[in-house]
């Protein structure tokens, strides 16, 4: 249904307009002594203010006069501010709005005549809309409840229904902003859910590369002492060598200086001394033609095949490596396998020093 509207609805969305921005979005009703939450501008009751920064900081009154007052978080936009030692009452009141809502309540009391006229039926121009259709859901008139089209619909007290929607709506935004309260505090959640995965993320990560630095340096050392192993093993079979290179150098030193000795003697024409000195002779030549007194070296002494090392089983650990402490049996037999199979290899190596 249509209706007659003149300077009343102007003036009527005006006030609804105002009333909304004089409500508290705590308690729903207007605003009683007013506080602006800096830097964000928005406005609260200071008495609902302060439950919230009570509820917020428990401790905040047995906390000493010297200590900051603690945080806020303001419920329209969430923003936090930090609050001094006084708390909210250390907030700025807002006059301007206090001043508003004075003006608002006195232009309430006054006589609906002086506001503006009363909406009138656009059927019956002299009739004012006073009652309201439940059936149509819709203002209307008492001419048309009695002769139009609403006469056989339900009506109500159209102040009695503005009330009752009023309230319904009205519990409805606490609702919703309740509503709102809840999915907020479940993205801060989440948000320090995040929060939480990233350091802890780090701190495995951390953790996780400083075991890898233990075991490279394990290996790194385990190789330094095995290269050092095979370098005293070289050096002492070099060395055995040489010396046994420095002993048949001198035996054959030995027996060039007999062959010349003898070849002198058979050169000699004196028969006499020929035979004085051949007989000598003869028998160091067949004693050094013999060089069985010099040592020497076994078949495959200068094979180093016993340093040789396995390491199949320790790659198959080390790719097989995955996160978790829980090890199957396979593993730990494979484990003390490798275990014993090290323990060996030193025990073989000590010996050979």
């Amino acid at each position: 249904m249509d209706f007659q509207s003149e300077s009343i609805i102007p003036e009527a969305s005006t006030m609804d307009t105002l009333e909304k921005q004089l409500i508290c979005p705590i308690c729903l009703e207007m605003f009683e002594k007013p506080v602006v939450i800096l830097p964000c501008q928005h406005n609260l009751c200071r008495k609902c203010a302060n439950d919230i920064f009570q509820a917020a900081n428990s401790y905040w009154q047995s906390r000493s006069s010297s200590i900051s007052g603690g945080r806020f978080r303001c419920p329209s936009c969430r923003h936090e501010v930090i609050l001094d030692r006084h708390g909210v009452y250390g907030l700025q009141r807002n006059l301007l709005v206090e001043n508003i809502i004075d003006i608002y309540k006195e232009e309430c009391t006054r006589p609906v005549k002086k506001r503006g006229k009363q909406l009138m039926c656009e059927k019956h121009e002299d009739e004012k809309i006073n009652i309201y259709c439940v059936t149509c859901q819709t203002p209307t008139c008492s001419m048309c409840k009695v002769f139009g089209a609403h006469k056989d619909c339900e009506v109500a007290p159209l102040q009695n229904v503005f009330e009752r929607q009023k309230v319904e709506l009205t519990d409805c935004i606490a609702i919703l902003v309740a509503g709102n309260d809840r999915v907020q505090l479940v993205i801060s959640q989440l948000e320090e859910s995040c929060k939480s995965i990233e350091e802890n993320s780090k701190y495995q990560k951390q953790s996780l590369a400083e075991q890898f630095d233990t075991l490279y340096a394990i290996l790194e050392q385990k190789r330094q002492d095995l290269l050092q192993s095979i370098t005293k093993e070289q050096e002492a079979k070099v060395d055995h060598v040489k010396g046994l290179i420095s002993q048949y150098k001198a035996h054959l030193e030995g027996s060039s200086k007999l062959v010349e000795n003898a070849i002198q003697s058979v050169e000699e024409a004196g028969v006499a001394t020929f035979l004085i000195n051949s007989k000598m002779l003869i028998k160091k030549m067949m004693e050094a033609s013999k060089a069985s007194h010099i040592q020497r070296t076994e078949v495959g002494f200068e094979n180093m095949e016993e340093f040789t090392v396995s390491v199949e089983q320790v790659e198959e650990v080390l790719q097989n490596l995955q996160f978790g402490s829980d090890y199957d049996d396979e593993d730990e037999e494979l484990e003390e396998e490798i275990k014993e199979e090290a323990e060996e290899e030193e025990i073989q190596t000590d010996g050979q020093q």
